[in-house]
């Protein structure tokens, strides 16, 4: 009876390898088809998805059943009833369950050979090796903070050769989908060579805010009395003390908050699932969109480990409201963007310590950056936390930055922090190059990436 319900082998590999056993006219220039090439892309690409939602169970899915043996998948939610409509790899009794380690499992119960390793915490709780190991990041994500960071991650590998060409070996390629009800994108990132993430951050909208008075005073809907309880009523009450989203015990609170208010004006609506939407800004996602969606990215996926045909150039739209659309725009890399870029030059003196130099992001006009941790290379420099590295750290900023660069003339900083102004700061990583004066550069054309 357990074998029956795994596929077996032969039968899903075999339009597989109707893919990467023959040669074709769209291949990749270094397409080899044969049973190697199969065999290597079973034993040694490790691919990471990120998010273990709607989109990603149907990632993990997907991967795994195109030949794709060593996954791994890093999600922070637990599994909510509200989950189960669309989430097909979770049960009624997995409720409070981490969302990766069911998928995780479920996968490999169903899909014989597969290894796929979960992860239980926020993106940002992992070092940069990890991302780094990865020969594809494919992203299933409802958030745009989420995407930016990995975005950044992703970039922050990205080398440039004298004449400021992208170095092809340090590209880490991204897969990026996302759904919003009937519609839904699949785009191809190639870190320096096609537009990232924040190239194109005009292409999602800015979320929608209500009068702070229409809030306070003549609430008429229900996502008036949740935002009148998350924006004003939290600040009155916890004094100091942040929101954090992702709290269940932050979003109860909002929600019987909302609920009181709604009852005092009359308003119909309010309920936990609408809360964590109107605070997060949650889009209810549709099962065949996520399905349709992933399917277009583990194609990608599969394109850029194989080669066996062209990549996508560069961004699927499909909207599905009305009949059936889809569209392949070729968007343009921005060559001023800070993250996908060069990276942002900063000229110091030699005699500059770590500490000022952590002062000077806070002032940088292109970086806004507080709380910064600082990497450069292999080595951690800084850490602002946890509290355990950032007193092992701590006795380096009182250091010359100049020589914990091991007095090198040039090179590149990683900085990890907070940047924005008043309400719109988030997490990020930026990529810098510092050049030290008076130690003989020769170039000084550097300076035209400030």
């Amino acid at each position: 009876m357990v074998e029956e319900s795994r596929i077996s082998s032969s039968s899903r590999s075999r339009d597989l390898d109707k893919l990467l056993l023959r040669p074709g006219n769209l291949v990749g220039p270094t397409f080899e088809p044969g049973t190697q090439l199969r065999d290597d892309l079973q034993e040694y690409a490790r691919i990471l998805v990120v998010g273990a939602g709607g989109l990603g169970c149907e990632l993990l899915k997907d991967l795994a059943l195109s030949g794709f043996r060593n996954l791994e998948v890093i999600d922070m939610d637990r599994i909510e009833v509200s989950n189960l409509n669309r989430q097909f790899l979770f049960r009624l009794e997995d409720v409070g369950q981490p969302k990766a380690e069911v998928a995780a499992k479920r996968v490999m119960e169903r899909v014989s050979g597969v290894n796929i390793v979960p992860h239980f915490c926020r993106i940002e709780e992992k070092e940069l090796e990890f991302y780094s190991e990865f020969n594809i990041i494919v992203l299933g994500l409802d958030s745009v903070e989420a995407r930016s960071y990995i975005n950044a991650v992703a970039c922050g590998f990205l080398e440039y050769d004298p004449n400021d060409e992208p170095v092809e070996e340090t590209v880490k390629p991204m897969v990026d989908g996302g759904t919003e009800g009937f519609k839904g994108h699949a785009r191809v990132i190639l870190p320096g060579m096609t537009p990232c993430f924040e190239c194109t951050i005009w292409l999602f909208p800015p979320q929608v805010k209500f009068p702070l008075c229409t809030l306070a005073e003549t609430p008429r809907t229900a996502a008036h009395c949740i935002e009148y309880a998350h924006l004003i009523k939290w600040d009155e009450v916890h004094s100091g003390k942040s929101f954090d989203p992702d709290n269940p015990e932050h979003m109860q609170w909002v929600y019987l908050e909302a609920a009181k208010r709604a009852e005092l004006f009359g308003i119909p609506g309010v309920t936990y699932t609408l809360t964590q939407g109107v605070v997060k800004n949650i889009i209810p996602a549709i099962a065949s969109t996520n399905a349709i969606i992933s399917a277009a990215c583990a194609l990608e996926t599969l394109k850029i480990a194989s080669g066996c045909s062209k990549t996508l150039s560069n961004y699927l739209t499909y909207n599905g409201v009305e009949g059936l659309h889809t569209k392949v725009t070729e968007f343009v890399k921005d060559k001023d963007c800070l993250v996908c870029g060069p990276g942002i030059f900063i000229e110091l003196e030699t005699s500059v310590t770590l500490k000022m130099f952590i002062d000077q992001l806070e002032d940088h006009p292109k970086l806004l950056m507080s709380g910064a941790s600082v990497r450069v290379g292999g080595k951690n420099l800084y850490m602002a936390a946890p509290p355990l590295l950032e007193e092992m750290t701590r006795s380096n900023l009182g250091l010359p930055l100049f020589e914990l660069m091991d007095k090198s003339p040039t090179g590149v900083v990683h900085v990890t922090g907070t940047a924005g102004k008043g309400d719109k700061r988030q997490s990020c990583l930026r990529k810098l190059r510092v050049a030290f004066k008076a130690v003989g550069i020769a170039d000084t054309d550097m300076a035209g990436g400030a």
